[in-house]
């Protein structure tokens, strides 16, 4: 799904990547998430940094189910919320928590700094890590997983821009492969059980 941050939304855009038009059909008809044949691949290689300014990888999180949500710090309602929502049904996983790692990559590298991302993911617990990169790992990324992003600009100054985003969270299994894509307002609850039930099925 793509949506701006702002109070009012806009429709999907025409140039939203093939990835992210073939997930937003997924999500669409409600149907299994996973994605049949060669068509796409979502998810795959990245080298980020993570707040304490060390290298990380996807390999880094191996063993873990990911949470894996695009946005920025600057983001006036959809990110906040969506990482609340996040955190609150890391608490309601209990013990399960343990075998989640939400990780919240930045589309905004100019501003979003390492120290940046850690100091807001902290307003949301510890759960919660914000990754950025240079311009051109923070590209990567993004067409791994089909996210969308684009500036607007708001004024004249340097600073004065918002980033319309896409807003999946991605599922991604212990061993990096996509399992399914939720709803930027999926509530916590629902989190909460589809990431219990996924976690079930698998057998750990």
């Amino acid at each position: 799904m793509y949506r701006q941050c702002k109070s009012h939304r806009a429709s999907v855009r025409g140039r939203v990547t093939l990835a992210g038009t073939v997930l937003a059909a997924a999500l669409a008809m409600g149907g299994p998430q996973a994605f049949p044949g060669n068509q796409v691949t979502v998810g795959g290689p990245f080298t980020l940094t993570a707040p304490d300014g060390t290298t990380v990888t996807d390999e880094t999180y191996r063993g873990k189910w990911l949470l894996v949500f695009f946005g920025y710090t600057y983001c006036p309602d959809v990110c906040p919320t969506t990482l609340m929502e996040i955190a609150i049904a890391l608490e309601k996983l209990g013990p399960d928590a343990a075998k989640v790692q939400p990780i919240f990559i930045t589309v905004d590298p100019e501003r979003d700094t390492p120290e940046v991302m850690g100091e807001y993911t902290a307003a949301f617990g510890s759960r919660i890590v914000g990754l950025t990169g240079s311009p051109q790992q923070i590209a990567a990324v993004s067409k791994e997983y089909g996210a969308y992003s684009e500036q607007r600009r708001i004024g004249p100054d340097a600073g004065d821009y918002l980033v319309d985003h896409s807003t999946y969270i991605y599922i991604m299994d212990p061993e990096g492969e996509f399992v399914r894509g939720l709803d930027f307002d999926t509530p916590s609850d629902d989190i909460a059980s589809t990431l219990r039930n996924i976690v079930a099925q698998s057998g750990g």
